[in-house]
């Protein structure tokens, strides 16, 4: 029997409508990152005492967490009950949430847990959106076009993700409740069209729901991610908490509990993820390769920023407190990278195949981060944009030609699932990420910047008892000073002891130059160590997407004899 095509036009209704749901699911995931010191002055919190490190965290992190952790569920309910009312509900729950985080009234302590809850609250909305809009697609396009389709929608996510950071740092200044309620008139437009226009196109099973599976996987994922999110932190003397039984029970656990989850996905009548999709060479080899990108590509954005705001903008010329704007906006040719490369890529993987454009693509990411640890840390900004462009050239070159692989390698029925399955890959993989580059750069900091700091800080007057007691605080919160756009020097003194140097000594300590110079040679030492890692992880990815085989349809996507023979 020959199957139905694609509505011609429907197909872009979806592809738009999608798109915009991704595109503000990701401006989200990173408009924090700029606006976080605004927010916390706001709410009249120190981010940076000890006390006060888990809001921090858990602001950055608790969004990546749950969007992580419920993708597969949310996926699998779309394959049950309709994928695009799981999307709609998304869209509405996304809206909700957004408003109900611009509106925080309360401060201190309550208006940090406020804001992580609803914070929370919202990722569920986006996990809707992001483990149905790929299947939406995948259901509505033809298999010969889904590249082009899913490399749009995959540009509208990294965009998003650096689009994010102009925004924050744009509307943050002013005033930082808008940063989520810029998100409100575009959730209302998505939620009233994708509820008007969208319909249901795919092949949908009834089954029952499999409890057991979702309450494992999300218990056991919570427990490994939220044990990752822990290891950065100081745990007694040590500068990681590593060594935390607290980060051991969690991490171990949590392993325990997802491979509890995979024996019970294999003995119940409806999983819901089946694990015989494995067997599927184009599908398994993609996944691995998406995980080994994500985990490469997920804590550059830190790093970057961490060396844009606290080394390299400060030593030209801009203060502390701008350089979260002008982080985002120099990082803007990564973006402009994969802008270019990712339709263009999925146009050609759906006539030559994804392995070529996916191998190189990550070849390509791994020569651009060795090219950025040859960089000076006081480097040159035109070798930084040209580098910068050629690994979002890079990564445009793998993404969607790979995204669009690993959905025609699944049958029908199991898009959702199958869709969720590779969000969860890709965003547990960043939060991963994020742990390991950050450890590396704690590891890199450590062992140099005591000593560092100490010499600079007695040699410009600071008594030596308080410059070791500066010295010795965990490197965690060096980094998060320069995150946040800072003076992390006038952080780590405090008031009392500037007020007590003479103006000249404090005004030099706070300068433009006096950090920037300092952490330049141990960030150099953690840098080396993350770039490696992160090439590693994507030339590991190219022969994972290498062995991915020939271009490969399910059987379910084959098109007739007879339109094979037209097409001849």
């Amino acid at each position: 029997m020959l199957r139905t095509l694609p509505d011609e036009r429907y197909k872009w209704v979806a592809l738009s409508n999608t798109t915009i749901g991704v595109l503000i699911v990701t401006i989200n995931m990173s408009i924090l990152l700029i606006a976080l010191p605004d927010i916390f002055r706001g709410i009249g919190i120190d981010p940076l005492a000890p006390a006060n490190i888990s809001y921090l965290l858990w602001l950055i992190m608790g969004y990546l967490v749950v969007t992580a952790v419920l993708v597969v569920s949310f996926g699998r309910l779309g394959d049950i009950f309709g994928r695009t009312r799981m999307y709609n509900l998304g869209f509405a729950v996304f809206t909700v949430f957004s408003v109900l985080l611009a509106v925080t009234w309360t401060h201190g302590a309550a208006a940090a847990i406020w804001l992580i809850s609803m914070r929370v609250l919202q990722g569920v909305g986006g996990a809707l959106l992001l483990a149905n809009s790929t299947a939406i697609l995948t259901d509505a396009f033809p298999a010969d076009q889904r590249g082009l389709a899913l490399g749009i929608n995959q540009v509208a996510g990294i965009a998003g993700s650096f689009l994010g950071l102009v925004i924050g740092g744009v509307l943050a200044p002013v005033n930082w409740h808008w940063i989520f309620l810029v998100s409100v008139p575009v959730g209302v437009f998505g939620t009233i069209w994708a509820y008007l226009k969208l319909r249901e196109t795919g092949v949908r099973r009834p089954a029952r729901l499999d409890w057991w599976g979702n309450v494992t996987f999300a218990v056991g994922l919570v427990a490994v991610l939220t044990g990752i999110t822990y290891g950065i932190q100081p745990y007694g003397t040590h500068v990681m908490g590593w060594t935390s039984p607290a980060v051991l029970g969690l991490i171990v656990g949590g392993v325990a509990v997802l491979i509890g989850f995979a024996v019970i996905e294999t003995r119940v009548p409806d999983p819901m993820f089946r694990l015989t999709l494995f067997r599927i060479r184009a599908f398994t080899a993609g996944n691995l390769a998406s995980l080994l990108a994500a985990l490469g590509r997920g804590g550059l954005q830190f790093i970057l920023i961490i060396w844009l705001q606290g080394i390299w903008l400060p030593e030209h010329g801009y203060d502390f407190e701008q350089t979260p704007l002008w982080a985002g906006i120099y990082m803007v040719p990564l973006t402009v990278g994969f802008l270019v490369a990712g339709p263009v890529s999925g146009i050609l993987s759906d006539r030559f195949g994804a392995r070529a454009f996916a191998t190189g693509g990550m070849v390509l990411a791994a020569v651009s981060f060795l090219l950025l640890d040859v960089l000076p840390v006081d480097f040159d900004y035109r070798a930084f944009a040209v580098l910068l462009l050629l690994n979002g050239l890079a990564m445009g070159l793998f993404s969607s030609p790979n995204r669009a692989a690993i959905m025609n390698s699944l049958p029908a029925e199991q898009r959702g699932a199958g869709a969720g399955m590779t969000s969860t890959f890709q965003n547990s993989a960043t939060v991963l990420s994020i742990g390991v580059f950050f450890t590396l750069l704690i590891v890199g900091l450590s062992g140099t910047l005591p000593g560092a700091l100490t010499s600079g800080l007695v040699a410009h007057g600071v008594p030596a008892d308080v410059a070791a007691r500066v010295a010795g605080l965990p490197p965690v919160g060096t980094l998060f000073a320069a995150l946040l756009g800072d003076n992390p020097i006038q952080n780590l003194l405090g008031p009392q002891v500037l007020a007590a140097l003479p103006p000249s000594q404090a005004q030099f300590l706070t300068g433009r130059a006096f950090f920037p110079e300092l952490i330049s040679g141990p960030f150099a030492a953690g840098l080396t160590l993350a770039l490696g890692f992160a090439a590693a992880a994507c030339l590991v990815a190219a022969v994972a997407s290498a062995l991915r085989g020939g271009k490969y349809l399910h059987g379910s996507d084959q098109p007739e004899p007879s339109t094979v023979h037209a097409r001849a």
